[in-house]
Formats: C-alpha cells, sequence, structure tokens
C-alpha cells in the first residue's frame, strides 16, 4: 500500500532461512546492522547471486512472496530480476535487524523513463548513519549502497554516481548518464505483482526477448547472454566467445552453479 511505511515491518524468515542466505552469498551474520555490513552484504550478493531471467524464458511461475523468493536462492541455487532479487534481499536485511522500504523506479530508455514500479529498489535507514539506496537487482550498476540524502558525486567501483531532485522523485545517475527515476514513497511487495506478471508475460517485455544471466566478479563481471559467453573488464572491455548448446549449459554450471536440462 502507497505511503504506509513498512520499513519496521518484521522480516518473514526464520533464523535457518537467514543462515542458509547468509551461506549462500558466503557471509558470516554481521555482528550490528550498520553501514560497513550493508556494503559487504550487497557486494557478496552480486558476486554470488545472479541477475537473470531464466524463470521467464522457461516459463517458470515467479512467486512475489519472502519464502519463496528466499528459496529460490538458496535452495534452487538460482537468481532473479529486480522484483526477486531486491525482495529476498530486502527480507534478508530486515532479518539482520535493518529498517527497509521498497521503492518503485522507472528505468529510463532512450528518451524517457518508463512505467512506474519498471523496478524495486530499496531504501535503507541507518541510525546514525544516513539513508541509503541499495540495490542488488539492476545489472551493471553500484557495487556499493549509495547515500539517498546526499547530492554530491559518489564514487563507486561501478563508477561515479549522482543523485539529482526530479520534483518529490529523484534521478540516479551513473557516469552522468539516467538509470532509473526513483518514487520515493514505499510500497509492499504485492504492489510489484502485476508489472512483474507483464514483464515475465509480455512479448514487449525485454525479458522475453533473450535469456540472461550475469553476476559480478573480482575482475568485472560474467555474463551468458543467448549463448554467448561475455567477460566483461571493470573498464568496460569485454570479450565474447559464441557457444554450442552443450557448452552454454556447461557455461552456466560452471559460472553461476545453475544446472538446466534445455537452454531457456
Amino acid at each position: 500500500m502507497v505511503g504506509v511505511d513498512h520499513s519496521l515491518t518484521p522480516s518473514a524468515l526464520t533464523d535457518a532461512q537467514v543462515d542458509a542466505y547468509l551461506a549462500r552469498i558466503g557471509l558470516p551474520r554481521p555482528a550490528r546492522p550498520d553501514l560497513a555490513a550493508l556494503a559487504a552484504l550487497q557486494r557478496a550478493h552480486l558476486g554470488a547471486v545472479p541477475f537473470e531471467n531464466l524463470s521467464v524464458r522457461l516459463d517458470e511461475p515467479i512467486v512475489l512472496e519472502p519464502g519463496a523468493l528466499v528459496e529460490k536462492i538458496t535452495d534452487r541455487h538460482r537468481g532473479g530480476f529486480c522484483y526477486e532479487l531486491n525482495g529476498a534481499f530486502a527480507e534478508l536485511l530486515r532479518a539482520l535487524g535493518y529498517r527497509v522500504s521498497l521503492l518503485s523506479a522507472r528505468v529510463f530508455g532512450p528518451t524517457r523513463p518508463g512505467p512506474p514500479f519498471d523496478h524495486m529498489a530499496l531504501r535503507v535507514e541507518l541510525d546514525g548513519e544516513g539513508t541509503w539506496l541499495a540495490d542488488v537487482g539492476f545489472g551493471r550498476f553500484s557495487e556499493l549502497p549509495l547515500r539517498l540524502d546526499g547530492r554530491g558525486e559518489q564514487t563507486d567501483p561501478a563508477g561515479v554516481f549522482t543523485i539529482v531532485s526530479h520534483g518529490e522523485e529523484l534521478d540516479i545517475r551513473q557516469d552522468g548518464a539516467p538509470q532509473y527515476r526513483l518514487d520515493q514513497r514505499p510500497y509492499e511487495l504485492a504492489d510489484f505483482v502485476p508489472t512483474c506478471w507483464w514483464q515475465a508475460t509480455s512479448p514487449d517485455s525485454y525479458f522475453r526477448r533473450a535469456a540472461t544471466c550475469s553476476r559480478l566478479t573480482e575482475d568485472g563481471r560474467i555474463t551468458v547472454s543467448g549463448t554467448h559467453l561475455i567477460r566483461t573488464a571493470p573498464d568496460g572491455s569485454r570479450t565474447e566467445q559464441e557457444l554450442d548448446e552443450t557448452a552454454t549449459l556447461a557455461a552456466y554450471r560452471t559460472h553461476f552453479g545453475i544446472e538446466l536440462d534445455r537452454l531457456p
């Protein structure tokens, strides 16, 4: 429900689910919910849990419910797109003591931003450390949280980010290019269901066009796009290798730990 602050909503996760989630991203339970821990959690998540649309391509159901989102990451060793990744990450953060709100964003196209709920991002409020944007579901984006209540340049391993006011909304820019326009009102997970369904089913959806699976690495990014294996360096340079079906399935297994019996 728009306008209702759910940042203090308790997590729906059990201790066992939290432990499994932390094991999936390779981190111990943090001592306290502070900025340093948030940064470590976001960076580890980006490196372990891929941004992928394989469920869309395989016609698997996408269930925007906390337990189902976390189970996909921990038990099925999968990733997802923004609604899944940030929806699950929000639950993990809440379970660790963070105050988290779900925010709607409109992703910029060539000429204008898209529709509301085009993207989900997270606002995290930290005692004595300000308000931060956390996002593990936008592909190549900031590796570390961005300060939402700051308007200067913010240097990140992925580039220089700025947050610019646009009326009551915020434009998030990466190296000067607008990425998305953020609605600062909090929403519930259920509010994203209609647009998530459209993204997963409409022939006009970007996510229906080709399979993609990508994660952060220590030296850039690794991506499988269709039947191409792409390695991207921190400076943006990339190498691309075309694969056959067997090699593509092996790439999913080797680089992402995802076992598939057919190409998506």
